[in-house]
């Protein structure tokens, strides 16, 4: 009886895994075929696929130069969470003055979007003159609350006597965080470098707002200027869909674990 209900229990996961993914099977399949989405009935299986629309898309716009674009500013972001939201989970494990009103000030940020802050952000960045440059397209994901608080979490299940113990040996507060806290909290990290990844990968209105030369932008505004070059763009629209998506994905598959581990690391006591 047990192993009826294992067996169901499987099959209803795999049926719900399988509609999941069958959207972005679609995607994939009308990219490698042309088909027509709307024909009836629709074809499960490509038929005759081929790689046309994914050399329309390489070529009819600099793409090479849209993906370079991307790595730069992603790689930035992800250097600028680590980083910075280390520093800042670690500074929030101590005790110090007011240090509830600044968890409180924290939570209430998060709840105020991006658009609400975008025109104070855009005359910081013009002020600093980095307009039109790879660090102004990713100043304002170079922090992020949401991570912060996941190594804030971390760091506080690290037992306090290896961090007395190591402040004993002489290591200064930089080193104890980048040598005893960051390898310890390999969850923390994968979930800081899966999100900010993403963030930036995704990100529309900030680029287009900041850049003034077609050189440096990036793949979600190469997308506007690719549909406005071609008429019928199904096939090629999906094709560029999966060349924009295949970095996130192969992201987080690699640090799935980690990632989920991370997310939960607030939740459970270990």
């Amino acid at each position: 009886m047990q192993r009826h209900r294992t067996l169901l229990r499987h099959g209803a996961l795999l049926g719900i895994c399988a509609g999941m993914l069958l959207p972005f099977y679609w995607v994939l399949k009308t990219a490698l075929t042309n088909e027509n989405i709307y024909a009836y009935p629709p074809r499960l299986l490509p038929t005759s696929p081929h790689l046309f629309n994914f050399v329309d898309v390489w070529y009819s716009i600099p793409f090479p130069r849209y993906l370079l674009n991307s790595l730069i500013v992603s790689a930035l972001v992800v250097a600028g969470n680590i980083g910075f939201n280390a520093m800042a989970g670690y500074a929030l494990t101590k005790s110090f003055p007011a240090k509830r009103a600044v968890l409180l000030l924290f939570l209430s940020c998060m709840l105020i979007p991006f658009q609400a802050t975008i025109i104070p952000a855009y005359l910081i960045t013009a002020k600093l003159g980095l307009l039109n440059s790879y660090l102004g397209l990713a100043l304002p994901l170079l922090s992020t609350i949401v991570s912060i608080f996941v190594f804030k979490a971390a760091f506080e299940a690290v037992p306090a006597s290896l961090v007395d113990a190591a402040r004993i040996d002489g290591l200064s507060e930089g080193r104890i965080i980048f040598r005893v806290l960051m390898p310890l909290s390999k969850a923390a990290l994968a979930t800081n470098v899966v999100l900010s990844f993403i963030w930036s990968w995704n990100a529309f209105l900030w680029p287009l707002i900041i850049t003034r030369e077609p050189a440096m932008q990036t793949l979600p505004l190469g997308l506007a200027r690719f549909l406005s070059y071609l008429e019928d763009t199904t096939g090629a629209l999906y094709a560029f869909a999966v060349m924009v998506l295949a970095p996130s994905i192969f992201v987080f598959l690699m640090a799935q674990k980690e990632f989920i581990r991370g997310l939960t690391s607030g939740a459970t006591k270990g």
